[in-house]
């Protein structure tokens, strides 16, 4: 078998180990061997990479972004498109554009536009993320696009997205939801919780029906009111952490989650289900300024840190999304949660292709696997990114 694409000299992550001084061999788009380094005779360049030493890992998934460069998914097609041009610089090779509730009918005409236009260069877009509009707290969300359970929405909405997957994220105390989450499931995508103060039994309810996962965890989920004198109450938190087959999501940049609690999730979830997101904003990526995120004000004090609320009353300061990219996601659950580079990297890789059923082909160094990968450096700085093989970003030599 000829192979297309050798990359040479590289520390391959897998799931468990890391494997030094190897080479990958791609062919036809797929993975299809890891051996020893070493250059055959005759190998032309264009067919040839030497990693120098850097770490060779599968390509990240972002189940949860709403933008970044100053692009924002909602603002449109073009947008979408550039948003998925960017994303390789950061190691990201595919994602879950992640879409703000508007008002009945006006949403699913926008996520027609978007799925129409989806086939852009770069990082591959694996289904559409609805943040809403079935959730009880609003975030940085405006409340008046949120409304009640209606099973002629989700459907019209899930048409909207056609060919690719609606992946909702409901709040399991939403009167009605069951019947909601359960057409959701049939149609084959996960279904997310999040923005809830539910109850165990709403949340085991929710579970039940077919919900499976919890984005930007412990954010946005308040613990219930107290109805005991000294007795700390259980919610949708506790509960989903005691089910075994819901997988969650962290925002993992040092504020909108102590690391304690990923650590945590891992102890309950065990290696497979815990997943790194970023959520991220106009800002991400950009050195510090203000920007518009669904018609309001949010400001970035730092490279990577949280995007806040400003000029919005008493809401001003509140957590809006974040600036954080996947690569410095991985780099803080090394560094912050003390996780090892494997299993950080299987957080934004393998684990996120479970969540969205693309398991099979995504997210693992294995023959037969997408050439989705990335090469990054001691700094978690991506160096190169491929789709399929393809080459969709060379980081610039320094001068």
């Amino acid at each position: 078998m000829s192979i297309d694409l050798l990359i040479d000299h590289a520390r391959v992550i897998l799931e468990n180990a890391i494997l030094p001084d190897s080479a990958v061999e791609i062919a036809d788009g797929r993975l299809a061997r890891i051996r020893a380094a070493g250059r055959p005779e005759g190998l032309p360049d264009d067919r040839y990479v030497d990693a120098q030493g850097h770490c060779l890992a599968p390509g990240f998934i972002d189940m949860h972004i709403h933008g970044m460069h100053r692009h924002l998914v909602d603002d449109g097609p073009e947008h979408l498109a550039a948003i998925a041009g960017i994303l390789p610089q950061y190691g990201v090779t595919g994602f879950l554009p992640t879409v703000c509730p508007l008002p009945p009918g006006k949403d699913a005409a926008m996520l027609a536009r978007l799925a129409q236009a989806s086939d852009a260069p770069g990082a591959s877009v694996l289904g559409f993320h609805l943040e809403g509009p079935f959730l009880t707290f609003t975030g940085a969300i405006s409340p008046e696009a949120l409304g009640p359970a209606d099973p002629k929405r989700v459907e019209a909405l899930m048409a909207a997205a056609a060919p690719y997957p609606a992946v909702f994220s409901i709040a399991p105390d939403i009167p009605d939801i069951e019947p909601l989450i359960r057409i959701m499931s049939r149609a084959g995508a996960p279904v997310f919780m999040t923005h809830t103060q539910a109850s165990v039994v709403q949340t085991q309810r929710a579970i039940a029906a077919g919900a499976c996962h919890a984005t930007h965890f412990y954010d946005v989920f308040p613990v219930p009111p107290v109805t005991e004198g000294g007795v700390r109450p259980c919610g949708a938190v506790e509960a989903i952490l005691a089910a075994p087959g819901v997988s969650v999501d962290f925002i993992l940049d040092g504020v909108h989650v102590d690391p304690v609690a990923v650590q945590m999730a891992l102890q309950c979830k065990g290696p497979d289900r815990v997943c790194l997101i970023t959520d991220a904003m106009v800002g991400a990526g950009l050195p510090p300024g203000h920007f518009t995120f669904g018609g309001q004000e949010v400001v970035f004090a730092a490279p990577g840190a949280p995007a806040r609320l400003a000029n919005c009353g008493n809401r001003s300061g509140g957590l809006a999304g974040s600036g954080l990219t996947l690569n410095l996601a991985v780099r803080n659950a090394v560094q912050l949660a003390g996780v090892s580079l494997p299993q950080a990297v299987r957080m934004a890789s393998a684990n996120p292709a479970q969540v969205l059923r693309l398991a099979h082909r995504k997210g693992r160094m294995l023959p037969g696997y997408d050439a989705d990968l990335t090469l990054f450096d001691d700094a978690f700085q991506i160096r190169r990114t491929w789709v399929g093989g393809q080459t969709v970003y060379t980081r610039e030599k320094e001068a």
